[in-house]
């Protein structure tokens, strides 16, 4: 295996934990809302806190990592959110668990916005959308076990040994994480041409980035998206439980499988499509991206409206396949519409933009229209914002060659 290949399949692994630990609070919502005593409210609190802490501190790490060692971020990342998640086991109210989830913030916050634009570095632009679906694949995974073995440990052991057994083997990789090789410095790099070379960020840089139209609406497209998932992903779990009569233990099976098959194809033939296109349509990104979005708000309505369970999962099944296939070509975008001296920056931002208007309020938004309207009435949030995601990306087809084309020197 290549050099490049190999930190790809190293930090695709790191990340699928990093999934595990970040949907493992949603598959205990139920027992620990009774053993806490909390309202919906406070449930979808504690998601939020992750997320508010995780956009606030991503910026700041995507600075420091277009001047410091990037995989000595990361470790320092992976250590951080690994601690937190096992104190979230131990907390005993809502403020500690409260506390411990923004905690996992801080550490996921260094890893998201450092390993994309490393591994975009590593590969060339032509490459990227496959590369970065592939990276990207840990989102189900990661999440779909995160589900998985949530509601077996909860089953078995109680919620709070969930924390314990997904927590724990971060701390074990926190040093192989600082090994990983950077590739614009320590010679991975296989891009061709000026590109692979990196000076000190100017300010310019920066200003450019944010005058690109193509990465502004493509933050705005992911921003609309995240919102919507954010919210389903933090209460389709209880949803299923709640709504539509399933046992907990089976809701989170069920969902998690869903997430698992459905992310893995869909994160996939997003990769592969977006390339494939790109050959002949240079706006194929966008294009793959907003027809899938057009195409899941149907599903993410039928969700709501069906009455008989399982097409109510056929519909959530098909939702996520199509809400995936966006993952790998726009965060290829990111990259290539960013200079690799602001590379890291660039996804730093957008990690702030896109959970600060996104899934780090959704979860509670969806937690006080479910305490005044039900649960059901709520989930309309997501064929929404759906809707606004593919009207950005398709709009984002007008500027993206151009943009692309300006980037070369």
């Amino acid at each position: 295996m290549s050099g490049a290949r190999w930190v790809l399949a190293f930090l695709f692994g790191v990340s699928l934990l990093n999934y595990i630990d970040r949907q493992i609070l949603y598959a205990v919502f139920p027992p620990l809302q009774a053993e806490l005593r909390l309202s919906d409210t406070q449930l979808g609190l504690l998601a939020s806190a992750f997320m508010w802490v995780y956009l606030s501190t991503a910026p700041i790490f995507g600075l420091l990592a277009d001047r410091w060692s990037r995989p000595r971020l990361m470790s320092l990342g992976v250590g951080i959110w690994s601690v937190a998640t096992v104190f979230s086991g131990l907390a005993r109210s809502h403020a500690e668990l409260f506390i411990g989830r923004a905690a996992v913030g801080i550490g996921e916050a260094s890893y998201g916005a450092v390993a994309p634009a490393l591994l975009s570095d590593a590969f060339a632009r032509a490459q990227r959308g496959r590369v970065l679906a592939i990276f990207s694949m840990a989102i189900p995974v990661g999440s779909a076990l995160g589900y998985l073995l949530g509601g077996a440990l909860e089953g078995a052991f109680g919620w709070r040994a969930a924390f314990f057994v997904v927590g724990l083997p971060g701390l074990a990789l926190t040093w192989f994480v600082s090994q990983v090789p950077d590739a614009t410095r320590e010679g991975l790099v296989i891009l061709a041409g000026p590109e692979g070379a990196t000076s000190p960020p100017r300010a310019r840089d920066y200003l450019e980035l944010f005058r690109t139209r193509t990465y502004v609406l493509n933050c705005l497209a992911m921003t609309a998206m995240t919102f919507a998932i954010g919210g389903l992903a933090a209460w389709v779990p209880t949803y299923l439980t709640r709504v539509r009569g399933m046992e907990l233990a089976q809701a989170n099976l069920t969902f998690g499988l869903l997430t698992l098959v459905s992310g893995v194809g869909g994160t996939l033939a997003g990769g592969w499509l977006g390339d494939r296109l790109l050959r002949r349509i240079p706006a194929a990104y966008f294009l793959v991206s907003g027809v899938g979005l057009a195409l899941s708000v149907p599903c993410a309505a039928a969700v709501i409206l069906l009455e008989d369970r399982l097409w109510v999962l056929v519909a959530i099944f098909l939702a996520e396949v199509l809400i995936f296939l966006n993952t790998g070509p726009l965060n290829a975008i990111i990259a290539n519409v960013s200079r690799a001296e602001v590379r890291a920056t660039a996804y730093a931002a957008n990690i702030f933009v896109i959970h600060a208007l996104g899934d780090a309020i959704s979860p509670t938004i969806v937690g006080i229209l479910s305490d005044w309207k039900g649960l059901a009435a709520a989930f309309w949030i997501a064929p929404a914002t759906l809707a606004l995601a593919a009207l950005f990306c398709f709009w984002g087809m007008r500027y993206l060659a151009a943009d692309v084309r300006a980037l070369r020197p």
